[in-house]
Parts: C-alpha cells; structure tokens; sequence
C-alpha cells in the first residue's frame, strides 16, 4: 500500500496493539506511525518498544500526519478537539475509538467538513483477536472505509455498520468480553465445585469458549445446529441444555446487552 503518516493521539494498551499489528503486518513502519502521549513512562515505552516518534503536544504532532486516530478516554476528547480543531486539514482522516461519543459531537466542535471513522474495538484486540465496528461520517469515502477497515483488521476482524447501530454493538461486542469472562470463570467455577483444581477447570473452560466460537466462524454453521451436533439424546450434554432452556438465561443475557446499549446511548446525549 501506499504509506501515509498516523499518528496516535494516545498511546496506551489499544493504541499500542494497533501499532503493533500495523508492525507487525509490515502495513505501516516506524517512520510513518508518530504518538501523542502525555504520560512520560508510557511515552517512553511507545518508543523504546516501537521506535516511533513520541510528542507530548497533539498540536505538535498532528500537521505531519495524513490520519490522526483519537485513542484517548472519552472524557479527555472535546478539550482535545478544542485544542486541535484550527488545525486539521480537510484532507486529514479522523480515526475515533472513544466510546460513547457520535459524529454531531465531533462535527460541532471541529467542523461539518472533516473525514470522521468511528470505530468500537474490544480488548481481545491486544491478542490479535479483536473484534472492532466501523461507521463513517457523510464527509468520509468508502476509500476512507475501507483505509480504516485494513488498519483494522491486522488487530482481529472488521464490520462495517451505520452510527445508529453502535450502541448495539456496544453492547454485544465493545463490552462483550466481559460477560464472556463472566460465563467462563462461573463455568470454571462449577468445575472446581465438582472437583476439579481452579486453573485445570479454567483451562477446560476458556479454551471450550475459543474453540466453540472458532467452530462458528471457520464453519458457518448456525449456533442451533452446532448444538443439535453434540448433542446425543438423553446423553449428558442434552441434560444440561435442559437446565438452560429452563432457566431465564436468554432474558438475563438478552438484559445485559440491553442495559449496556442504553448507557452507551445514555452517554452519547452527554
């Protein structure tokens, strides 16, 4: 590809894995991914690990970049854009991964004529297994798209959505991970209930999780007949499905995504 400059407003733990599958895939190389980072140790950490070129000033930074991706706390965003805003150009593309903040926030500080992507990543994008959104603004191209969608992608896997939708997928996936460590730990849990040491019913726990969602991703198959799959009648797992459709677990999961959703709406309105 044609190398731009990035630079990251930010340069803590997602910022950090993006830089490194951006390395790491060879699609960027040092010279052309520059920071922001007002912390000095995690500064200095982004450019020993990365020998990248670390500023303690946005406004330092952002005139050598062709893509400023925004990787700071959500709070921190409207004083930064306020900061910066005289000096983005219309050709610069703006990257946002704070949660919880939509375009007509951005656009009513900044401006209604920059580029803008937002993207909601999760934290198994610091494995390599993220799963991240992405929407863009009116002034932004399906070139822009598909920019942010390759930058992306070397951290895990990509969808494209419309802004309306990114509450949801807060709430399935943004904050997904934590209801999945929940269901695996309580899972674990019910191991070492029955016996078995803590960190072997982990063990068995986790890796059942990642090689069951593998199994849905690699094959295609529907959730419903992979069950149908394993299940014997009158075996063991078809006992245990029954204390599931039993029990209020679809509401109680159905409850958890949708309480999530709506504060993620809830902090959009500000």
């Amino acid at each position: 590809m044609e190398y731009k400059t990035i630079c990251f407003i930010g340069a803590g733990k997602m910022a950090s894995a993006i830089i490194n599958g951006l390395l790491t895939s060879r699609t960027y190389d040092c010279e052309h991914i520059i920071a922001v980072e007002v912390n000095d140790t995690a500064a200095e950490a982004a450019r020993q690990k990365f020998g990248i070129k670390v500023y303690s000033k946005a406004e330092d930074a952002i005139v050598n970049a062709d893509i400023i991706l925004i990787a700071t706390k959500p709070f921190v965003v409207p004083d930064l854009l306020l900061n910066i805003k005289n000096l983005i150009k219309e050709q610069q593309l703006i990257i946002t991964i704070a949660a919880g903040l939509t375009f007509e926030k951005y656009e009513s500080i900044i401006g209604y004529n920059k580029k803008i992507v937002r993207v909601m990543p999760n934290t198994p994008a610091l494995v390599g297994c993220g799963m991240s959104a992405l929407c863009k603004n009116n002034c932004a191209t399906s070139c822009d798209l598909n920019t942010v969608r390759d930058i992306f992608s070397k951290i895990g896997k990509v969808i494209t959505c419309e802004e309306k939708d990114m509450d949801a997928v807060t709430g399935v996936s943004g904050s997904g991970p934590a209801f999945y460590y929940y269901i695996i730990n309580e899972i674990a849990k019910a191991g070492q209930e029955l016996g078995l040491d803590y960190n072997t019913a982990l063990t068995l726990s986790a890796q059942t999780a990642f090689g069951a969602s593998k199994m849905i991703l690699e094959t295609g198959s529907a959730p419903e007949d992979l069950i149908t799959a394993v299940t014997t009648p009158g075996g063991t797992t078809a006992e245990g499905n029954k204390v599931l459709s039993e029990s209020n677990i679809s509401n109680i999961l159905y409850e958890t995504v949708r309480k999530t959703a709506e504060k993620s709406a809830l902090m959009a309105k500000g």
